[in-house]
């Protein structure tokens, strides 16, 4: 089976608007469309970010590619939403609003893990908070449709992308029904939209209605029901979630239930042995199985999923298993007396397609209404290049894979070299790029031996439980890449701040030479996320053993270099399938070698992710889901949570009592002291006055994280704990004493004891 056969984007007529060509900045008002001699807007994007005319802006990569296929496309950024009239601002599109919520899921944007409210907004000038409201997808689409009830909307975005069936909602702790139907869309666009949206435009200008758009690949929509014509196979015969009781067949017709009750108890009654959660009345038949392109899988109801946890848990896994291009089937699930239907994944882009799409005018700053108010999000990736899409990890409580798929998109060296080049011009540069990276650092123009078996492949990592032997792992083109860039004319340095697949680069050792000895400033994220092995299993990522050996090579080179620098390991607390004892674990491993985390990352549930259906369903959609299946230990409750958190700080004293009744709990009352295989210690400080450089995520203990070049020096803050108590006593322990108390104030300021 080989990759469907796609379009190019350069391949389309363009539209006759081409006449007016390009614009500086897509316009945002009136009188820049007057300006630009325009009457009307083709389309319109509505955007809860700023408008970034840079390739890192989702806004301003469709808006643009849009542009050059000859629309005239305008910009509505961050409206006010309490009334249809923002709305309005650039008139009545000629074709379609398109909509998102933004660079991020707005909800995610708006609250934290523990779900309270963010004082600030990174893609808002001024940083300031609270611009956008909460599900901006669906907000927006509502006001849209009341400024113009005939427009059709199409809505994209990673907001939409990760709703498009029934989902798990960690705000409301319920499932919610696909944002299809909540937003009332005409169309979903799901993950990247370039090829979809470029078709929408040019048959919505041909004359096309949206209703008759069914066939495009990486969109979603409503019908009445599944045409006559394709064959509908049961999710439960792809995948078999095991015995359910006392549950009607959530597939048929209403007209169809009271009968089918008294069949579903007599067969309940008769099998001793797991059987299908629901059955169709058709079984699927041999052609179902090799034409796949007129094939449907039909997953369970909106109306059953939110009622039961096992059939969330296995339309989630069925999900998961139809997302490689090449070989995906369309999906269904029925809302109501509607389906929400799913094409198939978009083909991804070409190399040639990538570099058309960054390869646009663009401006590389904000638009000039913000009269220069900071853009968090902009300062950040200001000087970055952006050198593919994608990732094949897989990582389970991670959105990337899911909306930007498996299979690696990569621009060509040119196109890179062109973009740093152009960085010359930009106010501001003093030779130093940020990042030269995307999703993952180290996985440029890696990809499957064979595209035969990758179109194939239903495997939901490349790396998981181990790395594929038919991927690739020669870096050569990646260090050809950084060889190239980092001796141009005018760049001081060539840094790498995306995210680094450390098991990856071990296979590599002349890349972790590369990388360590001219493109690490001091210091290197990366991503262990956990040491023991239950969390790590559940979120698919490599054992603590490779982190060693890459640590090997990290240090070994920089000290070749003679350099002192440091790798800054992220680790996420209440991961489902953490124990209390894997938290306790992963602290007396920071302990040892020598990490104070400043910054905790606790676990977030994102919709779609099969992290998150875990934490609802506390079943593994990595493996088969049963009735019996494995139970995932999940981390729920304000102090369950804390406690995983706490022990992430081990240093801070303000944990120490929670800490200490934890392993008192555990029985590790041992780990309480002030020696070197302790813990934490004993006595707790009414103050604990003290300085502490400030990090990113973790530092090497008395040791500051370096500055970026060009960036200003972290500094140092102050903390001050208030008096918690004593603890309880250990019997046999010896009354506190003055040295003790001091030797406690060493460890908060990260001595070590003696």
């Amino acid at each position: 089976m080989a990759m469907p056969a796609a379009k190019p984007l350069f391949d389309y007529p363009r539209y006759w608007a081409e006449c007016f060509g390009e614009a500086p900045f897509l316009p945002m008002s009136r009188a820049e469309m007057d300006l630009l001699g325009w009457d009307s807007c083709d389309i319109i994007i509505v955007t809860g970010d700023a408008y970034v005319d840079h390739p890192s802006f989702g806004m301003a990569i469709i808006g643009r590619l849009l542009e050059a296929q000859g629309f005239r496309v305008g910009i509505i950024s961050q409206p006010d939403w309490h009334s249809k009239d923002a709305f309005k601002a650039l008139g009545k599109p000629n074709l379609f609003f398109g909509v998102a919520a933004g660079n991020m899921d707005s909800m995610i944007n708006r609250y934290t893990a523990d779900r309270k409210i963010r004082s600030d907004d990174a893609y808002t000038p001024g940083g300031i908070g609270g611009k956008r409201p909460d599900r901006s997808s669906v907000v927006y689409s509502q006001r849209c449709r009341e400024a113009y009830g005939d427009v059709p909307i199409v809505l994209g975005g990673i907001e939409a992308s990760l709703r498009r069936i029934a989902h798990y909602d960690y705000w409301q702790d319920k499932v919610r029904r696909s944002i299809v139907m909540d937003a009332r869309a005409d169309l979903v666009l799901y993950g990247n939209a370039e090829r979809a949206v470029v078709e929408v435009a040019h048959r919505l200008a041909a004359g096309e209605t949206i209703e008759t758009i069914t066939d495009i690949r990486g969109t979603a929509f409503v019908r009445d029901g599944i045409p006559t014509d394709w064959i509908t196979i049961d999710s439960s015969s792809v995948d078999l979630p095991g015995r359910v009781e006392k549950i009607r067949n959530p597939y048929l017709m209403t007209e169809e239930a009271e009968s089918a009750c008294a069949i579903e108890k007599k067969e309940a009654a008769e099998q001793a042995s797991p059987v299908l959660v629901q059955k169709l009345a058709v079984l699927p038949t041999p052609k179902a199985l090799i034409n796949r392109e007129i094939t449907v899988l039909r997953l369970p109801d909106y109306e059953a999923v939110k009622d039961d946890p096992v059939l969330y848990a296995h339309a989630n896994r069925v999900l998961h298993l139809e997302t490689n291009p090449g070989n995906a089937r369309a999906l269904a699930q029925k809302h109501g007396d509607k389906f929400v239907w799913m094409n198939p994944p978009p083909i991804p882009l070409s190399t040639e397609e990538m570099d058309y799409v960054f390869d646009r005018p663009y401006a590389r700053g904000p638009h000039p209404s913000y009269e220069g108010a900071k853009i968090p999000a902009w300062e950040m990736i200001r000087f970055s290049v952006n050198i593919m899409r994608g990732c094949f990890g897989g990582c389970t409580f991670c959105s990337i894979t899911e909306h930007e798929g498996r299979i690696i998109q990569n621009r060509s060296e040119d196109s890179i070299i062109r973009e740093i080049e152009g960085m010359k011009a930009i106010p501001g540069f003093t030779g130093v790029v940020s990042d030269l990276g995307g999703p993952t650092a180290n996985m440029y123009r890696l990809a499957c031996k064979d595209p035969n078996i990758e179109s194939n492949c239903r495997k939901p990592s490349c790396v998981w439980p181990d790395i594929c032997p038919n991927l690739g792992t020669d870096h050569q083109h990646t260090i050809k890449l950084y060889r190239r860039a980092r001796t141009l004319p005018g760049i001081k340095k060539i840094l790498i701040g995306s995210g680094l697949r450390y098991d990856l680069a071990v296979r590599d050792p002349e890349y972790v030479k590369e990388l360590v000895q001219h493109h690490v400033g001091g210091y290197l994220k990366i991503a262990p996320e956990h040491t023991e092995a239950g969390p790590l299993s559940k979120m698919m990522k490599p054992g603590i053993g490779t982190y060693d050996k890459f640590k090997a090579l990290f240090d070994k080179y920089s000290a070749e270099a003679g350099k002192e620098q440091y790798l800054i390991p992220y680790f996420i607390a209440a991961h489902p399938g953490t124990s209390d004892e894997d938290m306790m674990n992963l602290a007396l491993w920071l302990k040892k070698n020598g990490f104070r985390a400043d910054q905790v990352q606790t676990f977030y549930p994102s919709p779609m992710a099969s992290a998150t259906a875990m934490y609802h369903t506390r079943k593994n959609p990595l493996k088969k889901v049963t009735r019996d299946s494995e139970e995932v230990d999940i981390v729920k409750g304000d102090r369950r949570r804390r406690l995983h958190k706490a022990f992430l700080r081990y240093h801070d004293p303000a944990n120490w009592p929670l800490l200490r009744e934890a392993l008192h709990a555990l029985g590790r009352s041992d780990l309480i002291g002030n020696g070197k295989h302790h813990l934490i210690p004993r006595f707790q400080p009414a103050v604990a006055d003290y300085k502490s450089p400030k990090r990113t995520n973790s530092t090497p203990a008395g040791a500051r994280a370096p500055a970026a070049p060009g960036t200003a020096k972290p500094a140092a803050k102050r903390i001050l704990t208030q008096h918690t108590g004593l603890p309880p006593r250990v019997d046999g322990a010896k009354p506190w004493d003055k040295a003790e108390e001091n030797r406690a104030k060493g460890f908060a300021k990260g001595k070590r004891p003696r």
